[in-house]
């Protein structure tokens, strides 16, 4: 059985037939969504929305669509994507790491390692100021406290994504030694192990 098969909050919800008014016209329903992890064949829109998203703020992209796609082939349980109408709306892309902090080695995925380094959390522009990047966050954890390796989730952001991080459960380990250019990064990490009972309870 995969991973994504066996944990329930990721399996995309039975698909809603439109209800009918008293008049007997149908009414419209919510858009068709669902959490899956992505795959190679993903890469492009995943580099589309993150590349709309970081080069007006920061200049550059934190990972680009050959990193984007070596991680996909790699790891590719260790990413989510949100799809709204089979449309990627949102998507977090991780890999394993084995060192207590972040170095510039950042495009290496340890598969015996038992630390999820966050590379990228990003919405596509027409979805943004919705929560849809806290909601992908939440369920990214939950689906990591079902993986036996997964015990500590680290990240680097800039200064002004620190609050947004935080409110997500994250903790601040200090200045990250990753640098870019001139731009400079803070470190975080959120603990995702001792949840047993969780995985006793959720099919995991």
């Amino acid at each position: 059985m995969s991973v994504l098969s066996a944990v329930p909050f990721l399996k995309p919800g039975p698909l809603r037939s439109p209800r009918s008014s008293p008049g007997g016209q149908r009414r419209h329903t919510l858009p068709a969504s669902e959490f899956r992890c992505l795959s190679p064949e993903d890469a492009t829109s995943v580099f589309e929305i993150e590349r709309e998203a970081f080069l007006s703020v920061s200049g550059d992209c934190p990972l680009h669509l050959d990193e984007i796609r070596h991680f996909l082939n790699l790891c590719p349980e260790l990413s989510l994507g949100w799809v709204e109408e089979g449309r990627l709306v949102a998507f977090i892309i991780g890999s394993l790491w084995d060192q207590e902090r972040l170095s510039q080695a950042l495009t290496l995925h340890k598969p015996r390692g038992s630390v999820v380094h966050i590379h990228v959390l990003a919405v596509h522009r027409t979805f943004r100021q919705q929560g849809k990047g806290s909601i992908l966050m939440w369920r990214y954890l939950q689906y990591l406290r079902c993986l036996p390796c997964a015990r500590r989730a680290l990240l680097m952001c800039e200064d002004f994504l620190v609050p947004f991080y935080q409110k997500c459960g994250f903790e601040v380990l200090g200045p990250c030694q990753v640098t870019v250019g001139d731009m400079t990064f803070i470190e975080m990490q959120h603990s995702v192990r001792g949840h047993a009972f969780m995985r006793r309870n959720s099919g995991c």
